[in-house]
């Protein structure tokens, strides 16, 4: 039902005769002439239905919005003048010679141009809302960075292998989402995290290159970047170590942008230990696009007589940290107020701030409530140590570590943003020795900080009995513009080494052996060294459009409740199904349950 896509035509087929399908995006009535701009995924062409053709310009008068059409007609140049530089067929319009009206469309239920609408009301008619140019773009530019990766790994000699979707449950750091099984009554499948464990049997099986867009399902709360299902870009490699497999995988990342933003990146990008980027940003994702560092002052604060910095200063699991904010004495209290409440969010206590009016002038020319708690040669420090200059703020973080660095890291980025200080372009970060292991305080056991198959570094491996917390890992994780968008390690491929570091999960040889043991079989097969990563591909799609959460580059996106609006489910279903899963249903303690 077509020769061409609307966007398609332009003067090269002035005088040729086209047929095209699509919408109608806008109907204009002038003087006699109707003027229908037509609408397909390729964009935008204006077709004019002259009433000396009486037959076709009655049917032109019938339509309306989101009406689809089949027109044939002429391609002509637009009159001088009335050209539109905006569309890639802008110079041209087509004179209609038969109009079909394929069929016919109630009023939408909000206006395609109409940028105010809900994102509630986006979902639930979500087809209406994917016909908007911007959804198209959008969804198109994922298409070819799906192309663009998969012609790069296939020209590396990696293969696409498919893992499957019915699986067990494994330990990944989120709940699993549960498949009922009808015909093994009482048990369960395991929708999967990632298919970190097919690919590392994969490896195994001597494929040494694999990778593979896989769907990926977690059942945790969400955020603007983060779905109960989310598409992977999943790579396993063999005999390649993390060195290799960070230069192949940039490599890849510069290829994409080189071929669909026409952006060019780094020939090298840089390595950051989490140490360091824990301590110069107090995130392990910093924005390298933002020119604001923490600064330690923990030394200078251990000895002062004021508890809320002496305190955090002497615990070892304590930090002391100032953030300064160029040209930022200029900051209302109100100003104040609002960050020291945002940084509340992330835990913090308070937000202890001095403005440095003129450093010249000592004490005096110093504003803060705190300074009275702090002698002279204190203050001299911490000026020195953070290069404060006239005209700026330093904002100051006292607390457990983990909670200084949540709060001053946000608090960075959202400065960052409020005074215009992101640098323009894209940062590309690698971050690498990673701790292999946290201290879950509430289960008071030890967690892994990636996954239980993630390797030590070789020269830590003796620290696995005597003190995890110092153990590091050969971990590396991607950062672009303060965005993790892949993440990955060596693995464990020796049988002896995956079972200490099971043990040191309070994981024992019977739970291994129940949940692992055809891991662990494998290992002692003869696996190869291997490592790999994963690549967000909806967070990477998200950075490239410029969009503002995962849902906008995604077709049928849930809600951040973990809905879909446009089908109604989660839904019930009928009890003979349940009865056939050996299912009952019992309500929530508080609603009549038990």
């Amino acid at each position: 039902m077509r020769s061409h896509y609307c966007g398609q035509v332009n003067e090269q087929l002035v005088d040729e005769r086209v047929e095209l399908s699509g919408w109608v995006n806008r109907r204009r009535d002038h003087g006699g002439v109707i003027f229908v701009d037509l609408r397909d995924r390729e964009g935008l062409l204006q077709v004019v239905f002259d009433p000396d053709d009486p037959a076709v310009f009655a049917r032109a008068e019938e339509l309306r919005n989101e009406w689809v059409l089949r027109v044939v007609g002429r391609v002509r140049r637009r009159p001088e003048g009335t050209e539109n530089p905006d569309l890639a067929s802008g110079q041209v319009e087509v004179l209609a010679e038969e109009l079909e009206i394929v069929n016919k469309a109630e009023t939408p239920p909000f206006p395609l141009d109409d940028e105010s609408v809900s994102e509630e009301n986006r979902l639930r008619y979500r087809y209406m809302d994917l016909r908007r140019p911007e959804m198209q773009q959008r969804l198109r530019m994922r298409a070819r960075i799906t192309r663009r990766l998969r012609n790069y790994l296939d020209d590396h000699g990696f293969m696409d292998i498919e893992t499957p979707v019915l699986t067990k449950a494994t330990p990944e750091g989120a709940r699993d989402y549960l498949v009922p099984s009808r015909t093994h009554g009482g048990k369960f499948f395991s929708l999967p995290q990632s298919p970190q464990l097919f690919k590392q049997l994969l490896m195994a099986s001597g494929f040494d290159r694999y990778y593979q867009i896989v769907r990926c399902f977690r059942d945790e709360d969400l955020r603007a970047d983060r779905q109960p299902e989310f598409t992977q870009l999943d790579i396993e490699t063999s005999f390649l170590d993390e060195h290799q497999i960070m230069d192949l995988m940039e490599s890849m990342i510069r290829d994409v942008f080189a071929h669909v933003l026409e952006v060019g990146l780094p020939e090298a990008f840089p390595r950051m230990t989490y140490a360091e980027a824990m301590r110069r940003f107090g995130s392990d994702r910093p924005d390298m696009r933002i020119p604001l560092e923490l600064v330690d002052l923990a030394d200078v604060m251990a000895d002062v007589d004021f508890k809320v910095f002496a305190g955090p200063a002497r615990d070892p699991e304590g930090r002391v940290a100032a953030l300064r904010l160029p040209g930022g004495a200029e900051l209302s209290r109100k100003a104040i107020d609002d960050y020291t409440h945002f940084v509340g969010i992330y835990g913090a206590r308070g937000l202890a701030w001095v403005k440095v009016n003129e450093r010249a002038a000592g004490r005096e020319g110093l504003q803060s409530p705190i300074l009275k708690f702090l002698p002279d040669e204190v203050i001299v420090e911490i000026l020195d140590r953070t290069d404060a200059r006239d005209g700026d703020i330093l904002f100051f973080g006292a607390d457990k570590a983990d909670v200084v660095n949540e709060a001053l890291g946000a608090l960075r980025v959202k400065l960052g943003h409020d005074h215009d200080l992101v640098k323009h372009g894209w940062e590309p970060l690698w971050v690498v020795d990673f701790p292999m292991f946290e201290w879950d305080a509430e289960e008071k056991r030890w967690a892994s900080l990636h996954h239980p198959f993630t390797s030590p570094r070789e020269e830590d491996i003796e620290l696995l009995e005597s003190d995890p917390a110092a153990c590091r890992s050969r971990a590396y994780d991607l950062v672009l513009n303060g965005t993790e968008v892949g993440g990955g390690s060596m693995r464990i491929y020796r049988a002896e080494v995956q079972q200490h570091v099971f043990s040191i999960l309070g994981i024992g040889e019977a739970e291994a052996e129940e949940k692992f043991g055809f891991l662990l079989r494998a290992l002692r097969y003869g696996c190869p060294p291997h490592g790999g990563l994963a690549f967000g591909l909806d967070r990477l799609v998200m950075l490239m459009t410029g969009a503002s959460s995962i849902r906008e580059v995604m077709a049928f996106p849930k809600t951040q409740a973990a809905t879909c609006l446009l089908t109604d489910a989660p839904a019930e279903v009928e009890p003979r199904h349940l009865r056939e899963l050996s299912i009952r249903l019992r309500k929530p303690a508080g609603e009549g349950g038990a």
